[in-house]
């Protein structure tokens, strides 16, 4: 089945930050958008992705679930499915709900990282970037797999 046309982000949720990604309304190319601080208590990132859907008139939300080498759920994992529910939530609170989809993620943040370093971004400037490029490598490695079936 052919996904429904639009913009979609692509989110990597961590403790501390979670990267967002967005694609194209054709769903070719996903780009890096923004990082933003997580606030797991007061949910100031949740509303801010609200924002960015209701903005960008998006689709769909794309999740990263970071399972472990043997495919199974820990730590990271659990958090990422609380956060998925608690965006679902979140999103049907600002009257924009749209379907949220857990991937998986595996190696993302490791890959990101690697590209990064191989462009000559590190420390500082990489730390800021990391969680939106890792964001974009969930999302194209979702757009790739959907479209090319």
């Amino acid at each position: 089945m052919t996904p429904v046309r639009g913009r979609r982000l692509g989110i990597d949720v961590g403790a501390v930050r979670v990267g967002v990604a967005m694609c194209d309304p054709d769903g070719i190319l996903a780009t890096p958008v923004e990082t933003v601080a997580r606030d797991a208590e007061g949910g100031a990132d949740v509303r801010r992705i609200a924002d960015l859907v209701a903005e960008h008139d998006v689709v769909g939300i794309v999740l990263g679930l970071p399972r472990n080498l043997r495919g199974e759920d820990g730590p990271a994992a659990v958090a990422a499915r609380e956060f998925a529910a608690a965006l679902e939530a979140g999103l049907a609170a600002a009257g924009c709900a749209v379907p949220v989809e857990l991937t998986d993620e595996r190696m993302t943040t490791v890959v990101a990282t690697r590209q990064l370093a191989g462009r000559g971004v590190r420390g500082r400037k990489q730390r800021s970037v990391i969680d939106q490029q890792a964001a974009v490598a969930i999302l194209q490695g979702w757009l790739d797999t959907t479209r090319d079936g």
